[in-house]
């Protein structure tokens, strides 16, 4: 069973979550851990001859150390690149929070040091009429980790998402600032300042931007030593 389980979400879309998740698994990886790994949902996935697959999920499964099949690590795989609960509707396909956290569970019987779940946009991405996609991690009682690029903004957001993990009965148990462009944020240092003073929870590292990025060596920008301290 693993050990630690953790959900991955992030401010916004688009902020690098799935980057910050394989680097935490590589990083994972160098500390000897057993670690695997899933995105749930995926939507703007591409035709194969395997069947409809996801970029962010297939890096997922290069960075964890144990064997998964495709199904596992990305059961909700969907076309359009569009907001899960749409491209679900247009796939004809139902997206519930308790089908999701069957899924999870599914996973967290499989034996490793550590399970990431990587959730799709940010902490109320909606998965039908009723519900968001926070609900899955809830249900499980996950802690969380989230991902903050550091970009205009980001202060506001990244508080506010802390604020509704924490209002939502969870844990933070930490988070890491990405670089999203190749362009040095203004007043970055303060900026971090300001998330290290008021985030009340660990700072997991600060990625640098990467063209082509490479999980393995964005590890090294990481301290992951809070996830496995207790």
């Amino acid at each position: 069973m693993a050990r630690k389980t953790f959900f991955v979400t992030g401010t916004d879309t688009g902020v690098g979550k799935t980057v910050a998740s394989a680097a935490i698994l590589e990083a994972a990886k160098a500390l000897g851990k057993r670690t695997i790994a899933m995105k749930p949902i995926a939507s703007g996935c591409d035709d194969t001859p395997y069947g409809l697959r996801n970029d962010d999920a297939l890096i997922l499964q290069a960075a964890m150390t144990e064997s998964l099949p495709y199904d596992q690590v990305n059961p909700v795989a969907l076309k359009p690149a569009i907001a899960p609960h749409v491209a679900a509707e247009l796939a004809g396909r139902q997206l519930t929070a308790q089908r999701l956290v069957g899924f999870c569970r599914g996973l967290q019987i499989q034996p490793a040091d550590l399970l990431l779940v990587e959730g799709a946009g940010g902490w109320r991405v909606p998965l039908n009429d009723r519900e968001t996609y926070s609900a899955v991690p809830v249900e499980l009682g996950m802690p969380v980790i989230l991902v903050v690029p550091l970009q205009l903004g980001c202060i506001n957001h990244a508080l506010l998402s802390a604020e509704a993990i924490r209002r939502d009965g969870l844990t933070l148990a930490g988070w890491v600032a990405n670089r999203p462009g190749p362009d040095d944020m203004s007043c970055e240092q303060e900026t971090l300042n300001y998330l290290l003073m008021h985030l009340a929870a660990p700072c997991l590292g600060v990625m640098p931007w990467q063209d082509n990025p490479v999980p393995a060596n964005l590890a090294r920008y990481l301290n992951i030593d809070p996830l496995f301290e207790n």
